[in-house]
């Protein structure tokens, strides 16, 4: 691995600090507008900025408590995909409010029958003229309910193979026959929700690229993700990281408890392995490489290490910590995308769950699970990493190659 940080005096570093002394507290637009939400994307909306100068960004504008606008699905998965196939008129219309957060997105894709394949949805969506007439459910849609608009997949041709007939859709939230019913986790958070399609009118013009094509786009959604700039945080990236809860352990006066001080150890050792995991791949992408199966690993290393420390800091609190709201004592300083602090540890999104151990705690089972299951992403590592066959097939007790042949 190759990596330095730049100087505190690298010209890079004072072109941002010079941007911020003239925009102290600047809105979603200006960010935007500034090249600073996506400076990784071409003009006009980024800056064309390689990994180094978007780390810069990142710190800069953390050292300055600037966030960008809240709106992970829009920015992250809706805007490259029309960027791609939408049309100049879509363009035009969604990603500069995309960038500057006043439109928030959401993604409408897994559905309840649909298992962990994504490619089984039977939402329809059926061309009546200018318009599509959807019908069908969605579940797990994340913010729905806070959301003008939701990149939405649905079955335009039930006749040919099932990853040939989907199509990719702009829709949005307020159309008649659209409801959503809430799904309220254990953390008391409402983040999730299912949403219905009852005979909703869809103007064709919020097709997304060609009709059919909708299952290309939804890789290009799915594989379209920012170099990580702060994915030390126990909860997808966010929330606490270990060295803040190491902090915590310190200010209150270390452990006595010999196994609890081993399971400390272990996750500092994990913590610090997966930050160097983070730098192999961002010295990969500065030399200009793909990264390897270090960044395919990451996932599966950063999900369990995120219970790891959930645990771990559950543990220290002692009996106490069976009691809502629990954590370790010690100074913990704001944390989370969404300007989360320790009695708001999801910001203004969910301003009603538990200070943010316990919320973390609570949330913590999920980590496996959401994004693809750790069972999924060993598989994906067994075969396209490691080169494995794939599994049998059960259900006719024939081999991946013996079904191939079949």
């Amino acid at each position: 691995m190759d990596f330095d940080f730049p100087d505190d005096d690298d010209p890079r570093r004072t072109k941002v600090r010079d941007w911020i002394a003239a925009n102290p507290d600047p809105t979603g637009k200006e960010l935007a507008e500034a090249g600073y939400v996506v400076p990784h994307w071409p003009a006009p909306y980024g800056l064309d900025a390689d990994p180094m100068e978007q780390l810069i960004i990142a710190e800069e504008l953390g050292n300055a408590s600037i966030q960008p606008p809240k709106n992970d699905i829009g920015i992250g998965w809706a805007a490259p995909t029309i960027a791609l196939a939408g049309t100049e008129e879509q363009k035009a219309r969604y990603l500069p409010k995309i960038f500057s957060g006043e439109e928030i997105w959401c993604q409408m894709f897994s559905e309840p029958d649909a298992g962990s394949d994504l490619a089984n949805l039977a939402t329809r969506a059926v061309r009546d003229g200018d318009e599509y007439v959807i019908n069908g459910s969605k579940i797990w849609t994340s913010g729905v309910h806070r959301s003008q608009f939701g990149i939405l997949i649905a079955r335009t041709n039930p006749d040919v193979s099932k990853h040939k007939g989907i199509s990719y859709f702009i829709c949005p939230t307020d159309l008649p026959g659209l409801t959503m019913s809430p799904i309220i986790d254990m953390t008391t958070a409402h983040s999730f929700n299912q949403v219905f399609f009852d005979n909703v009118r869809l103007p064709a013009s919020m097709l997304v690229g060609e009709e059919g094509d909708g299952w290309r786009l939804t890789k290009v959604t799915l594989a379209n993700e920012r170099v990580s700039l702060s994915s030390a945080g126990s909860l997808w990236g966010h929330g606490p990281s270990t060295e803040m809860l190491l902090n915590c352990i310190r200010e209150s006066g270390g452990i006595a408890d010999p196994l609890l001080r081993q399971q400390a150890a272990a996750a500092y050792i994990d913590g610090e392995v997966l930050r160097l995991n983070r730098l192999r791949t961002l010295s990969a992408r500065l030399a200009g490489k793909t990264p390897g199966p270090e960044a395919s690993v990451q996932k599966i290393m950063a999900d369990e290490h995120g219970q790891q420390v959930m645990e771990l800091a559950k543990a220290v609190a002692g009996t106490n910590g069976m009691l809502a709201g629990s954590g370790p004592s010690g100074e913990l300083p704001p944390v989370g995308r969404l300007g989360a602090t320790e009695v708001n540890p999801s910001g203004d999104l969910y301003p009603d769950v538990d200070p943010i151990w316990h919320y973390g705690f609570l949330f913590a089972p999920a980590l496996t699970l959401g994004g693809g299951t750790f069972a999924v992403q060993r598989n994906i590592i067994g075969e396209m990493v490691l080169g494995l066959n794939r599994e049998p097939n059960l259900e006719q007790g024939l081999s991946w190659s013996e079904t191939r042949r079949s």
